[in-house]
């Protein structure tokens, strides 16, 4: 990475610091999440660690008071720069009366958040994709100014809503961002067994789009590309899709065994173009980030997640009479 190549992208320093500052968030309390689960103390982890490059990267090139965002379940990144809290996140991890995803009843990880715009997500993959197409047409309708943002897997840009919703939102010319991260596995089922093209980002010509594929280890290179493709939706110049390629860190989720598909010495040299540690490098680089205060950033996050996860685990549970409310009209 060049010397101040933020600066030259619109980044402030500060903005640079906040986008290693959220990226680091995202990993330590990934990383607290799995030591839960471990402990038998939570459920269920679904990792973002690996991606939060692009994740962070993406969020920040957004209007992050008016876009709208359909995550998908790996975009603690995504969430965490759009206003939720580390405190919010552990809530829902712990399935506690107060996550402000679902008081407690869907699966973690599966965010939504009327006050910042989060749409609510379901479990079947891909099907945030039409529903944030949906928001760019009311947008479109509605004429106002705001863009929609969906993010995905690349193993989900191979069902059905992938290709629906993106060949609608070409047709109609709607000002929604798609961003596919592509981590090289779709649970078990690697890249090449997956899809035939050689990037993701080929397939956005045939739904009359731009498409692009970044490096999603370099927020500046993704906050570049999302930040075009937001100039273009704002001009009314329609959808946009970006590749970002990184690498998943861990098994698909806390109940999966990813030694039976793939070799540790391959994560390990994945690992090595860990994005939190090349970023970090580049910020003292570029002169806006010593050792202390890298240090002290980590401490700082260090007690909001000791925080966050102290008070979401002696929160209340939701009533056993409630069990029904949100499920059925009342």
């Amino acid at each position: 990475m060049a010397t101040n190549r933020h600066n030259s992208l619109g980044l402030t320093d500060e903005q640079a610091v906040d986008i290693y500052r959220h990226m680091l968030l995202a990993r330590k309390i990934d990383e607290r999440m799995w030591l839960l689960n471990r402990a038998g103390k939570i459920p269920f982890v679904i990792s973002c660690q690996g991606q939060e490059a692009s994740q962070v990267g993406a969020s920040f090139a957004l209007d992050r008071s008016k876009d709208y965002v359909a995550p998908y379940y790996r975009d603690m990144g995504v969430v965490l720069s759009f206003g939720m809290t580390a405190k919010e996140l552990m809530l829902s991890a712990f399935a506690k009366a107060e996550d402000p995803n679902s008081g407690g009843r869907q699966m973690p990880s599966h965010f939504g958040q009327k006050k910042n715009r989060i749409l609510s997500q379901s479990s079947p993959v891909t099907t945030q994709l039409p529903h944030a197409v949906g928001v760019a047409l009311a947008a479109k309708m509605e004429k106002k100014d705001f863009a929609s943002f969906v993010s995905l897997g690349e193993g989900s840009s191979n069902q059905g809503d992938f290709h629906e919703g993106l060949n609608f939102a070409g047709v109609h010319h709607l000002p929604v961002i798609t961003m596919v991260e592509n981590n090289k596995y779709a649970i078990s089922v690697p890249l090449d067994k997956q899809i035939a093209s050689d990037n993701v980002s080929d397939r956005a010509q045939s739904y009359g789009m731009p498409g692009v594929t970044v490096d999603g280890n370099d927020p500046l290179a993704v906050y570049q590309e999302v930040k075009k493709a937001r100039e273009r939706a704002m001009n009314g110049e329609g959808p946009t899709l970006i590749e970002a390629v990184s690498y998943r860190f861990t098994a698909h989720s806390s109940d999966d065994d990813d030694r039976q598909y793939r070799e540790s010495s391959e994560v390990e040299e994945a690992k090595k173009k860990d994005a939190i540690i090349s970023f970090a490098a580049y910020l003292k680089e570029a002169g806006i980030m010593t050792d202390d205060a890298e240090q002290e950033i980590s401490n700082e996050i260090d007690n909001m997640v000791n925080e966050a996860t102290d008070y979401a685990e002696s929160a209340p549970y939701p009533e056993p009479e409630s069990a029904l409310q949100y499920v059925y009209e009342e």
